[in-house]
């Protein structure tokens, strides 16, 4: 009773916050109100809101303006329509590098450390990290074109994950965010692969921690589901170059199909019918259709 109680007084006082339009002070909260509301997270560090956060928009005869984020109301309507926006206390730091440090590349440690606005996933991780500035400042309409994304396709497994990280919810995790990258804009689709390819790595950790049966099919599973990602780059010949050191005998009977998928998509990606079709009776209608969406995507 007393948890359905809390359960609600938390819903209000989020209710009473965003009918405010208010950032947020809590990242943990942010976190769940983006899960429940299937968006992500904009993140600013409080010591960048002590004066204008300026961005680029167009007034009403389509010139190029600079204004402040943050003194808008407009703009945190609208901020809030499509994100659920944070200003994160700096005593917060300590912790939140600790989750990263050895985990992340340079250019993810370099985001997280500056000013910019951060938009992240709903388990923290961030996704901008390549996102170049036009003429030194944030673009706002293309940046939410970019990155107002709908993430209920992910729903399921990030709640699956958010509930008990392990090796099944972080690999399947990982799986549907490169399933999700080929429905992304083209701009976005680079930064989901990266995005996939930190529960991945994360995945390969709990591997070696966990009790796991068959443990090589699994560490080959995780090996294959690499070469998906240059895929979704549209790369096959790299993919295709990485299969051939591959022994067909080699592959575990619970790898076959993505091995399959992954020639069949790769030829897909060269119009290559011919070698196509070899594979096509070996891939499932899913993967089919899953196939067929990579290869639209990247034309």
């Amino acid at each position: 009773m007393k948890k359905t109680i809390l359960f609600f007084l938390l819903l209000f006082s989020i209710s009473n916050l965003c009918s405010a339009q208010e950032w947020m002070a809590s990242l943990d909260i942010a976190k769940r109100l983006a899960l429940v509301q299937d968006k992500l997270v904009l993140m600013l560090w409080e010591n960048a809101t002590v004066e204008p956060y300026p961005v680029l928009v167009k007034s009403k005869n389509g010139i190029p303006v600079i204004q402040d984020l943050l003194g808008n109301e407009g703009f945190n309507e609208i901020i809030w329509e499509h994100f659920v926006p944070v200003i994160v206390n700096e005593n917060k730091y300590p912790e939140l590098y600790k989750q990263i440090k050895g985990k992340r590349t340079q250019s993810y440690i370099d985001k997280f450390n500056d000013d910019t606005i951060k938009v992240m996933d709903i388990n923290g991780n961030i996704i901008n990290v390549t996102l170049q500035y036009d003429m030194g400042y944030l673009d706002l309409a293309n940046f939410i074109k970019t990155y107002a994304i709908d993430t209920s396709y992910l729903k399921a497994e990030l709640t699956n994950y958010r509930e008990k990280a392990n090796f099944n919810t972080a690999y399947r995790l990982s799986t549907k965010y490169l399933d999700y990258a080929a429905l992304v804009n083209d701009k976005l689709r680079p930064e989901i692969v990266i995005l996939s390819n930190i529960y991945l790595k994360e995945a390969s950790t709990y591997l070696l921690n966990e009790r796991q049966e068959n443990i090589e099919a699994l560490e080959q599973k995780v090996e294959l589901l690499k070469l998906k990602q240059f895929l979704l780059l549209n790369k096959p010949k790299k993919v295709l170059r990485q299969l051939k050191r591959i022994e067909p005998s080699e592959v575990d009977e619970s790898n076959a199909s993505l091995f399959a998928f992954l020639h069949f998509t790769s030829y897909g990606l060269l119009k290559d019918e011919t070698n196509a079709s070899v594979w096509r009776s070996k891939v499932s209608l899913v993967n089919l259709k899953k196939a067929s969406l990579i290869i639209n995507s990247n034309f």
